[in-house]
């Protein structure tokens, strides 16, 4: 029997606190507008918490989901985990569109060789190491596929955000990071769209080399006919709306766009991920881009406060304590694979060691969003066991909350180099020389 959410919180036993507050016969209506309140007034308080705390906001969500939840004794704050995953999946899309949005495809064109290197290096190898160290705890194959894409992914709006608290927002490093990041997004985006499409096409808990070769041909076939006739239709129909100076309109344009290449991603067998991300690339090809990422920046950060929630919510938290020495191992792992490959190459590449090792550090650091919605995504086609998503909550709170003091680490490495300045003139000298 598959585990689902809504199956588990109704044999779990528990109870709500609020079991009659609007009627005997309580509506649906009445349930998610009660579930929405609950959620917002938890919420609004860990978020102070976690701001007095100086901890980023994804820990103090994750906080108010675990106290809310179905798994939390001695009763639920919330009536219907049926609404715990509407947010979930509505978060997802918003999520990953708002970040379909900031890589525009001259943007993905300008990442540099190194970086995509890197990236696919690190990536590939957290990925196989993390799947095998999985393995060998214990863990069911896809358990242990979904687990290693989880942990081989950065997590892009925290790393930012940490550079930012730091100070090294603008050194050489942070540049170097924020684009191996984005190659690392659509590698795991696409890598989870893949994975789900053989779980769906997939006989149980074995994995065919057709299997595989299907759904790589469809989620390239779906990712190359979106961007090759999309890039063509999509950025006009935005500019239009654009032009009328009407952010209604706009705004609206631009969510039918986002749900409906998730709806038809998720059609054809493509993980709704893509058809989102997709559709904020499309966005991001517009004349209109800065715009619209002005007005859908309250709506992801109000969705993105639903799906974190949610995800804390839906996390079995009895199961965390059985869990902590694997996800301490997996952290481990995950963490010396992605620094040492990473500096590796740096270095091999003739980077300078404190950038090297600066860059290292932070891609190594964190886990996020992204691996949240790998773990949501393992549920939702039912491939992975109740403790996976307690692992990767685990292990998202902890590398969060870990995380700036090991990138402050970094950034106390001082060795000399050449400023920013000193290698533009130099580059420029350079360019100058090849042209006499």
């Amino acid at each position: 029997m598959n585990y689902t959410p809504a199956a588990a919180a109704a044999g779990s036993g528990t109870t709500t606190v609020f079991p009659q507050f609007f009627t005997i016969g309580n509506e649906p209506i009445d349930l998610v507008v009660q579930d929405i309140a609950v959620i917002m007034v938890v919420a609004a308080v860990m978020l102070v918490i976690a701001f007095k705390l100086r901890q980023p906001m994804v820990i103090g969500y994750i906080g108010a989901g675990m106290i809310i939840g179905p798994f939390t004794p001695p009763f639920s704050l919330v009536q219907s985990p049926e609404t715990l995953n509407l947010f979930a999946e509505l978060g997802i899309i918003m999520l990953l569109f708002v970040a379909g949005t900031e890589l525009p495809i001259a943007k993905l064109r300008s990442v540099g060789k190194v970086s995509i290197i890197t990236a696919l290096a690190e990536s590939l190898g957290t990925l196989l190491i993390v799947f095998f160290i999985a393995e060998s705890l214990g863990f069911f194959l896809y358990d242990s596929l979904f687990l290693a894409l989880a942990l081989s992914i950065t997590s892009t709006v925290v790393t930012i955000r940490i550079l930012e608290d730091v100070g090294l927002i603008r050194d050489k490093s942070s540049t170097l990071i924020l684009s191996i990041l984005i190659v690392e997004d659509i590698v795991a985006i696409s890598a989870l769209g893949i994975l789900q499409s053989v779980v769906t096409t997939g006989d149980g808990g074995s994995v065919s080399i057709l299997n595989v070769v299907i759904s790589l041909a469809l989620v390239g076939s779906f990712i190359a006919g979106t961007i090759i006739i999309g890039s063509k239709l999509v950025p006009r129909v935005i500019d239009r709306a654009g032009r009328t100076n009407d952010y209604a309109l706009l705004l609206i344009t631009i969510l039918s766009l986002a749900f409906g290449l998730s709806f038809i991603a998720n059609g054809i067998g493509v993980s709704v991920v893509i058809g989102a991300f997709l559709a904020g690339v499309l966005v991001a090809e517009s004349k209109s881009a800065a715009v619209a990422r002005i007005i859908t920046i309250p709506l992801r950060d109000m969705f993105a406060a639903l799906f974190f929630i949610s995800i804390g919510a839906l996390m079995d938290v009895s199961l965390i304590p059985l869990f902590i020495v694997p996800a301490v191992i997996l952290i481990l792992s995950s963490f010396a694979s992605k620094f040492l490959i990473v500096l590796g190459i740096l270095v091999r590449a003739r980077f300078d060691s404190t950038t090297a090792l600066r860059a290292g550090l932070g891609i190594s650091a964190t886990k996020g969003e992204l691996s949240l919605v790998v773990a949501k995504g393992g549920q939702d086609v039912g491939a992975i066991t109740a403790p996976i998503l307690p692992i990767i909550g685990v292990v998202t709170i902890v590398t969060t909350f870990i995380g700036p003091f090991i990138i402050r680490v970094g950034s106390m490495f001082k060795l000399a180099e050449p400023t920013e300045e000193e290698e533009e003139e130099s580059k420029k000298k350079e360019r100058e020389s090849e042209e006499t």
